[in-house]
């Protein structure tokens, strides 16, 4: 093994949070080092947002595809050659890899890149290896992000992750999804658009449970009427057996044990922290009960000279969280300012069919502590949505009775996700419905949606002018002009 390379800083992880965090740590003049498994990038770029993204915007071409005689064009039939979408998917992520991966920065900023080293382990609280390579630092950042969480259940090995669903390389005649989360939620619409038959089941009352209870339901509904077999409340699995070449899942739902089959099944049950290997017990750094890094205000362990950001601490774990958390981690551990981030209104969203999103408060906990105006509109009487034949959904906005803020938004639709970030906007902001009104919207698109809902919510609270008052008439004092000599 070489010699210990020294460093002020090292990062462990190469996904979101370890990349700005490095780069953060080097643009403060910290002796910088990046180490990471496998390329730069990590589960976002390689096995994630990146590659499910194209999957889905394939599963959209197909669905636009069929309207295209309702606009006058006709193409005949279509037909997915899957091997070629998988060719376009390795395309796109070399490309990412390549170009958004931030790696020319990190060469500019000097941080020294370890990639592809295996997983890092520490031997002693300043110093960690990694196969050959073996690294001291005075501070670390770690960012390990995560992975899938497993059913302690008899032939569980047969269910597959998520990683598996990505990677097929055929698509299944039928899927079962073991859990309706935003994962779960977004394999079964993708894969139910490319032709697979879908079978969604689901412990909790509903689908998405991390949703406004409004969005659960028309999600559920949209699925449904899609052809996707949902479940909610199915009761308890039993175990998994293997059978006619596929995968058995036995289950109890409270009147005796039920089956279901089918050619490949996907567990998509949560997301854990990736601590594998790490040995944090020598560095003193201590979990949670759930098994997530434990962390302080301001990402601090309980090992004072360690940082963890990312999903491998379990808070918002989205690649936009880990972002923000890379670059407050590293600013405290190279300058120890003691910074904290107040938590942001964090816009989140799925690419399923429908789209759904989030900005802000749900209703149940706007309630909690406000008394709320709540102003829906549906996709189906607004233009765009018409125009475009997408007229399934709502944008659904919470207002705060007493001071007219915006406070809460929650999307159903084409462009959700999108409609969702103006939302966020508005939130972070304070805005009122009076402000939010005062904008003139561009005309026919889809965050007309939220306009009519700003709209409704100041009909609702009495709002009928939106105009600044008129301005006191002074008299205008011309400058004068003189020669000069």
């Amino acid at each position: 093994m070489e010699q210990a390379r020294e460093f002020d800083v090292a990062v462990i992880g190469g996904g979101p949070a370890g990349v700005f965090a490095a780069l953060r740590a080097a643009r403060l003049g910290a002796r910088t080092a990046l180490i990471t498994r496998d390329s730069v990038g990590g589960m976002a770029a390689t096995d994630g947002p990146v590659p499910v993204r194209v999957l889905a915007h394939a599963a959209r071409l197909r669905r636009e595809a069929r309207q295209l005689g309702a606009f006058g064009i006709d193409v005949g039939a279509t037909s997915l050659d899957y091997g070629r979408l998988l060719g376009r998917v390795r395309d796109v992520v070399e490309d990412v890899a390549t170009t958004s991966t931030m790696l020319p920065q990190l060469g500019e900023e000097g941080v020294v890149v370890f990639d592809h080293s295996g997983t890092a382990g520490f031997v002693d609280s300043h110093t960690i290896v990694a196969g050959e390579l073996r690294v001291r630092a005075e501070k670390f950042i770690l960012c390990g992000g995560g992975t899938n969480r497993l059913l302690p259940l008899p032939g569980a090995d047969l269910l597959g992750s998520h990683h598996d669903a990505w990677s097929l390389t055929a698509v299944p005649e039928s899927l079962l999804v073991v859990g309706a989360g935003a994962t779960g939620a977004q394999v079964a619409s993708v894969f139910n658009e490319l032709g697979s038959r879908v079978m969604l089941y689901e412990a909790a009352p509903r689908i998405l449970m991390t949703e406004d209870e409004d969005v659960s339901r028309v999600m559920a509904e949209s699925f449904r009427a899609a052809g996707i077999d949902v479940h909610e409340s199915f009761g308890r699995i039993q175990e998994f057996q293997a059978a006619n070449g596929g995968v058995r899942m036995i289950f109890d739902n409270g009147n005796g044990p039920e089956s279901v089959e089918a050619e490949v099944a996907v567990g998509a049950i949560g997301w854990q922290a990736d601590t594998s290997g790490l040995n944090l017990q020598v560095a003193g750094v201590e979990t949670t009960p759930r098994g997530y890094i434990a962390v302080d205000a301001q990402l601090r362990t309980s090992s004072p000279h360690i940082y963890a950001a990312g999903d491998i601490t379990g808070r918002l774990m989205l690649v936009p969280q880990a972002v923000q958390d890379g670059f407050l981690a590293a600013t405290n551990a190279v300058q120890e300012r003691g910074l904290t981030l107040t938590p942001p209104v964090s816009p989140i969203g799925s690419f399923t069919d429908p789209e759904y999103a989030q900005a802000g408060l749900s209703e149940a906990k706007a309630r909690e502590h406000h008394d709320i105006v709540i102003a829906t509109t549906p996709f189906a009487v607004a233009s765009r949505p018409i125009i475009d034949g997408r007229t399934t959904g709502f944008c659904k906005l919470l207002v705060d009775r007493d001071n007219h803020r915006m406070i809460g938004c929650h999307v159903v639709g084409e462009r959700a996700v999108e409609l969702a970030q103006v939302a966020a906007v508005a939130i972070a902001a304070e805005m009122t419905v009076e402000q939010f009104a005062r904008i003139p919207l561009s005309f026919p698109t889809y965050t007309n949606v939220l306009g009519r809902a700003v709209l409704d919510a100041a009909r609702q609270l009495g709002i009928d002018e939106f105009w600044d008052p008129p301005a006191q008439h002074t008299r205008r004092v011309e400058p004068t002009v003189t020669d000069s000599e």
